[in-house]
């Protein structure tokens, strides 16, 4: 279900380009499109994280793919940019309420941190299937499948619980001393986890800025459109290798140390198209992007959902990443209308990169002072 509820985000590429190829909109429409789509994504995860410690988290989901499906079967008979744009934030709310429940769900079981990996694991081939298939399809072909995907998530509603025990912030530490060990239960200052969803906000305004315009950034620089497809589809397959070095990189270093390195390395791939753009920069740009994205997902999902076993403020991981997804497409839409070119794009996503790294470091710091087995756990 989650796999379903990001479809959207992880397509954005293949949909913008058909949007441009087969509706005729403008890039800056485009844009603003795709902050529809992901802005409703995150207003619906935040209504969703209010009801799901007292409501039942079936009948969310059920409301949130009966919205989906609506909007995108209106989307089938009105095709007006006006109209599309208010039926993608419709579509984006009840994506938001069917994804934060799942999320939810991941974030709450016994090691969050290896579930979501393997969500991860298999958002990177839903991701390169996505990309290979949406290219040949009509605007209505993508609609539909969209339709068709939100119906089928509903066979596994029966597996899911309607309730989930509410254990906010109260994690339990291994604690030495003279006598052997124990186990003490900590509070998590609530802080800290907003300053982590902050921080994935910041990495999703990158991701959502570079994602929306990669490949009509590298059209217009005259990378070879069939070049630039393949790419798309190997960079999703690269985000395997980030989900088979993640787990065992987290069991050696933890997640802390290795989410700030790779936060690094992102802003540097992203930023490289900002000194120019042919087609060896874009290739490996691209391939890494993909790469470090996962390799990043699995460390902020998990590092949050080790100090809120309820899965209350993992259900906020999707509001922070629309939210972001809302600001990164508009603030490029906006560069774009106002005479930028693609490479202050691109230079400006990587600053949101380091300011992600920024926030995640000061967070890091203060965990290792209050405690210390939780800023460095796996």
């Amino acid at each position: 279900m989650t796999l379903v509820g990001y479809g959207v985000l992880v397509a954005l590429p293949a949909i913008s380009a058909a949007r441009v190829a087969l509706l005729g909109f403008s890039e800056e429409q485009v844009g603003r499109l795709s902050s529809a789509d992901l802005g409703g994504l995150a207003a619906g995860a935040a209504l969703g994280a209010t009801m799901i410690a007292k409501g039942n988290r079936r009948h969310l989901v059920w409301l949130g793919a009966l919205t989906v499906i609506v909007a995108n079967a209106l989307c089938l008979r009105y095709q007006q940019y006006p109209i599309t744009l208010l039926l993608r934030l419709l579509a984006g709310l009840g994506s938001g309420l069917y994804t934060s429940v799942a999320v939810a769900n991941l974030g709450a079981t016994a090691r969050p941190a290896r579930a979501y990996n393997r969500m991860l694991f298999a958002f990177a081939f839903s991701q390169a299937l996505e990309l290979q298939v949406l290219p040949h399809l009509s605007m209505n072909g993508i609609y539909a499948g969209f339709i068709a995907a939100y119906a089928l998530g509903l066979a596994g509603l029966n597996w899911m619980p309607a309730h989930a025990e509410d254990r906010q912030l109260e994690v339990a530490v291994d604690v030495e001393n003279g006598e052997g060990h124990r186990v003490e239960h900590r509070r998590v200052p609530a802080y800290l986890v907003w300053l982590c969803l902050l921080a994935i906000l910041l990495t999703y305004t990158n991701i959502g800025g570079y994602w929306t315009y990669i490949e009509l950034a590298a059209r217009s620089a005259g990378v070879a459109p069939d070049w630039i497809s393949r790419l798309l589809v190997w960079g999703s397959l690269a985000g395997i290798l980030g989900c088979l070095l993640a787990t065992r990189i987290s069991n050696r270093f933890g997640l802390a140390r290795p989410l700030l390195a790779a936060l690094m390395m992102m802003a540097a791939a992203v930023g490289l198209l900002g000194l120019g753009m042919n087609t060896a920069s874009v290739t490996l740009s691209l391939l890494a992007f993909n790469w470090l994205w996962i390799f990043i997902d699995v460390y902020q999902m998990g590092f949050i959902a080790n100090a809120d076993h309820s899965g209350r403020y993992s259900s906020l991981i999707p509001a922070a990443q629309g939210l972001g997804q809302i600001f990164g497409p508009n603030l490029a839409a906006s560069l774009l209308a106002g005479g930028a070119d693609y490479a202050a794009v691109f230079g400006v996503c990587a600053l949101f990169a380091l300011l992600a790294w920024l926030t995640y470091l000061a967070t890091y710091f203060r965990l290792r002072r209050l405690i210390p087995e939780l800023a460095d756990a796996a």
